[in-house]
């Protein structure tokens, strides 16, 4: 009677365990259904190349003004729950709480919006801040920076994948290529090829002019002038010597770094300014800075302005 009790017992546990398998299978990270419950997840390939599965999109941070436009162009706006303060388009946007700067992100700062994904460029700073995300159960996503026609592409569908929007993307894609092509048609019917100089102010004490291999000076190559700074790489202290050399016949700015210094009055007192043909003619065009240097999705028509602006010709 004993055996036969022990071999009845040992019958009922393997019942039992054998009810539970399909649970066990479901819940273990190894088992089939948490391999098939992952392949509905989307996977975005990072900056690094590192491939990211995105779980959850129903709470989004977008950090950087052209990352905000994107998510709400793909008609993902309803999903956004804060921003960073360089973001302002949509209007929509800037509604929203404001959870830093994106040079200068910090954890806390995000994490009180209580985010599902942070979407970010290699532009956003520190990295620690979103290692830190990570840790607190924050899928967070960093797109790498191109300022190329190429990689705001890039960045428009490797978004729509993350936000499962991928049609949405190819749509803003093909209206982005629309737009680019009516601006070159336009750059091409100009005449003119006036020498830019790009400068970048934040007050009087932030005062740089624009080099080669940046994103002033490509949207000026797109814009169909010469680059005046075209004898450096990157940025470089604004002294009248650079200015005087650079001999601009046009100067372009940002809207907010033109008002920090003065408007366009502070502009012609900078040093040089005066003796170049920008600062007799009183030539400057600003564009808000965002919609300027952004590359996002109104690409094409940043190029467009920036041809009427600065190819008189096209206007008449």
């Amino acid at each position: 009677m004993h055996e036969a009790s022990r071999w009845r017992a040992s019958v009922v546990v393997l019942c039992v365990l054998l009810a539970l398998l399909p649970a066990i299978a479901f819940a273990g990270g190894d088992g089939e259904g948490a391999q098939s419950s992952d392949a509905d997840r989307p996977v975005v390939v990072d900056y690094r190349g590192r491939r990211v599965s995105i779980p959850d999109s129903s709470r989004i941070v977008p950090i950087g003004g052209a990352i905000t436009e994107i998510v709400f162009a793909l008609g993902a706006g309803d999903s956004v729950v804060g921003i960073d303060i360089s973001a302002t388009y949509p209007p929509e946007a800037t509604e929203l709480p404001v959870v830093g700067y994106q040079r200068r992100i910090t954890a806390e700062g995000v994490l009180t919006v209580q985010p599902t994904l942070v979407i970010a460029t290699t532009q956003a700073e520190p990295t620690a801040s979103f290692r830190l995300l990570r840790n607190s159960g924050v899928t967070v996503l960093v797109l790498p920076e191109e300022f190329t026609v190429e990689g705001t592409h890039d960045k428009i569908r490797r978004i729509g994948v993350a936000l499962g929007r991928e049609r949405e993307a190819e749509a803003v894609s093909r209206q982005l290529d629309a737009d680019l092509a009516a601006a070159a048609e336009l750059v091409s019917a100009s005449t003119s090829r006036p020498r830019v100089l790009f400068v970048y102010a934040r007050g009087q004490s932030v005062l740089m002019a624009a080099g080669r291999n940046n994103q002033a000076s490509h949207i000026m190559e797109l814009a169909g002038v010469d680059n005046a700074g075209d004898r450096f790489l990157g940025f470089r202290p604004l002294t009248a010597e650079a200015v005087v050399a650079a001999d601009p016949q046009v100067l372009l700015m940002m809207t907010a770094g033109m008002d920090s210094i003065g408007g366009v009055d502070g502009v012609l007192d900078l040093p040089g300014v005066a003796l170049t043909d920008a600062g007799r003619q009183r030539y400057i065009v600003h564009l808000e800075d965002n919609y300027l240097l952004g590359f996002g999705p109104r690409l094409g028509l940043v190029v467009r302005d920036l041809a009427l602006a600065m190819h008189p010709e096209l206007r008449s």
